[in-house]
This record gives C-alpha cells, sequence and structure tokens, in this order.
C-alpha cells in the first residue's frame, strides 16, 4: 500500500493522461455494445465538444497542482488535518483521507453550485448536454474548473493528506466522472446495490435531468453517501423518465458551440421551472 502512494505521489503527467484517456475509451466501446439509451447523434462531434472542456479542465488542475501540493506542505508543517490527528494504519488513512476529499472537493462544491446562482451560471454548462455520456464527465466551463481546484485545495488542506493519496484520488474522481455518465445499461438489481455507497451510473443520471427538484439532487462523485447522509437523494425514481439537457439552456444551437458556451455565465440569468434562486 505505501508502494501505490509513493507511486501516484510521483506519477508522471503522461501516465496519468494515459489512465484518463484508455479509461474514457473504454467507456466509450462500452457505450456502443450496451447503450442504456439509443442516441441519434454524432459521437466524434459530441466528444470532440466536449473534450475541449475536458482538456481545459486538465490544463487548470495541472496549473494548479502547486497550489494542491502547497496545501499538503502546509498542513503537514502545521499538524493540520484529519489525517494528523490520530496514526491510523495507512490503508485506514488511505480510506479516510479519500472519503474527506470526495465530501469537500466534491460534494460540498457540486452542492454549493447548485445553491449559489454565480456559481450555478459556471455549472450550467455541465447541465446543458442532451446526449450525456462518458465524455460528459468532464464537461466543465473553465470558470468552475478553477471553483473546483479552490475546494480540492481547501479539502487537501482540511484532510491532511499526503499528495499520494490526493492523487490516488484525483485518479478516481476522473474515472468516476467518466463511469457515472456512462451512457451504459447496467442490471437495475446491480445499480441499486452499488449506490448505496458509491455513485453508479443510474444513481447519477437522475441529476442530469431536464428540470428540478431533480437537477438539485445526487451531487456525489464517488461515494453515494453524502446524498443518503445529507438527504439529496431521490428515493424512487425510474430512467424512463429522465430527459437530460436544461430547461433553460434547451436550444442545442446554443450549447453545441463553444464560443456561446464559454459566455453563458456572463449573460442574464434565466430562471427554470420551478424559481431558481427566485426571479
Amino acid at each position: 500500500m505505501v508502494d501505490i502512494i509513493t507511486f501516484f505521489q510521483t506519477i508522471p503527467n503522461e501516465y496519468r493522461t494515459i489512465i484518463l484517456i484508455g479509461g474514457l475509451s473504454f467507456l466509450t466501446v462500452l457505450e456502443m455494445g450496451f447503450p442504456l439509451i439509443s442516441f441519434k447523434y454524432d459521437r466524434l462531434k459530441h466528444i470532440a465538444l466536449n473534450l475541449f472542456f475536458t482538456l481545459t479542465t486538465i490544463l487548470i488542475n495541472v496549473a494548479g497542482a502547486s497550489l494542491i501540493l502547497y496545501a499538503c506542505i502546509k498542513a503537514q508543517s502545521l499538524d493540520f488535518g484529519v489525517l494528523n490527528i490520530i496514526e491510523l494504519p495507512i490503508f485506514i488513512e488511505l480510506i479516510i483521507g479519500i472519503m474527506v476529499l470526495d465530501l469537500i472537493g466534491a460534494w460540498l462544491v457540486h452542492f454549493l453550485e447548485h445553491k449559489v446562482r454565480w456559481m450555478w451560471k459556471f455549472h450550467i454548462i455541465h447541465h446543458t448536454d442532451q446526449y450525456v455520456d462518458a465524455s460528459t464527465g468532464l464537461r466543465h466551463h473553465p470558470g468552475e474548473g478553477i471553483i473546483r481546484l479552490c475546494f480540492t485545495s481547501l479539502a487537501v488542506f482540511i484532510s491532511g493528506a499526503s499528495f499520494g493519496i490526493v492523487m490516488i484520488y484525483q485518479t478516481l474522481s476522473v474515472f468516476f466522472a467518466h463511469l457515472t455518465h456512462a451512457n451504459i445499461k447496467i442490471p437495475k438489481k446491480i445499480d441499486r446495490l452499488l449506490s448505496i455507497f458509491f455513485v453508479t451510473p443510474d444513481f447519477h443520471k437522475i441529476h442530469h435531468h431536464f428540470a428540478l427538484p431533480k437537477t438539485d439532487s445526487h451531487y456525489g462523485n464517488i461515494f453515494s453517501i453524502w446524498d443518503h447522509i445529507f438527504q439529496s437523494s431521490i428515493k424512487k425514481y425510474e430512467m424512463s423518465s429522465i430527459q437530460y439537457g436544461l430547461d433553460t439552456h434547451m436550444d442545442i444551437e446554443e450549447t453545441r458551440n463553444i464560443r456561446t458556451m464559454l459566455m453563458i455565465p456572463f449573460k442574464e440569468y434565466r430562471p427554470p421551472v420551478g424559481s431558481k434562486f427566485g426571479q
């Protein structure tokens, strides 16, 4: 276990890129063989558009790696953070570290992006995808990438996690981002069983329904337990009732153009049916 953490502590960026591309490619192949929904769309154009935003997310994370490293070093120097309260076996430390990072660096920031208007306006881009598949996972506006980087750094400081644990978490986070958006059909019983603790494809796709209140639910990335604990999950749902997209941005001409998508956060707020943030 120590060797694994050490490996991820010094993992070259090209290795992480290979893992990302390999995972995305594998899930894309599964989508073609076992689709949940038979989309009638230009798959390559759709992936190309989403890859643009994926690449901006990667560039922001690479550029912000020094901020994450600083948070690690600062927490260690101050003997601060959850993992520095008591000495634990390395495996338990890894699990707790990943869970704290996921709670603050994924669930909390995602929850706030749905509750704070200016943050929501950046997050809109992720929800405008009307053909949710594995490539949707990192479809984030660059501004949202910066927001999430700040929360990840905060999570690192509060957790007191080592840089190796952080890199393992980020690798898992990217994989789950693609997996949970993947357009793949999984037996309902297996999905429901796994979703007790982990975010699964069916569990997350409720979040991509085009209208409230389903849009404001199921915020988890790796662990679904945060949604269960904080009562932000919907207990009963049917996948057949889901329509992807966002009711305020259903014009596909707007949401398949990089320039118009980049400008969405800076345009006038459009209140959805259900009066999110009021009028």
